[in-house]
């Protein structure tokens, strides 16, 4: 699990930079993923929606300054090659933190080659800030 700790880290502090090419590095190209909007909308998309997603959060932020907030809430394994991490992910303008984020239950894959990916999403939008820091 050391191994995996280090790149969960490493995958975090890539999204909190807004790092693209990071980002890209550490997705298989088999990703699939599941979100289901504040309205209850679902939305399923794969490697190349996600890239896109990614890259106009990355962009938009990077030019109004907004900032990333993520909590790991927990990690546990699922089988011998595989890792869940649950992460609650909000944004903070101009100082303020919103009151909603994504809570993102994220499923990596160690690869033949030893090197982590993630592989598979379900995302919840729009959760209240407040339900998840009863976590804490």
């Amino acid at each position: 699990m050391n191994g995996f700790q280090e790149f969960l880290d490493d995958f975090l502090t890539s999204w909190q930079n807004s790092s693209i090419e990071e980002i890209k590095s550490k997705i298989s190209d088999a990703y699939q993923a599941r979100e289901i909007s504040s309205q209850s909308e679902l939305y399923d998309f794969g490697y190349k929606e996600s890239i896109e997603g990614w890259d106009q959060a990355f962009t938009a932020f990077e030019k109004d300054g907004t900032k990333w907030i993520l909590k790991k809430l927990t990690v546990t394994p699922l089988r011998r090659n595989e890792m869940l991490a649950i992460v609650f992910a909000s944004i903070e303008v101009e100082g303020k933190q919103s009151e909603t984020g994504n809570l993102f239950f994220n499923t990596f894959r160690k690869e033949v080659q030893g090197n982590w990916k993630l592989v598979r999403s379900y995302i919840e939008a729009g959760i209240p800030g407040e339900h998840v820091r009863a976590f804490e």
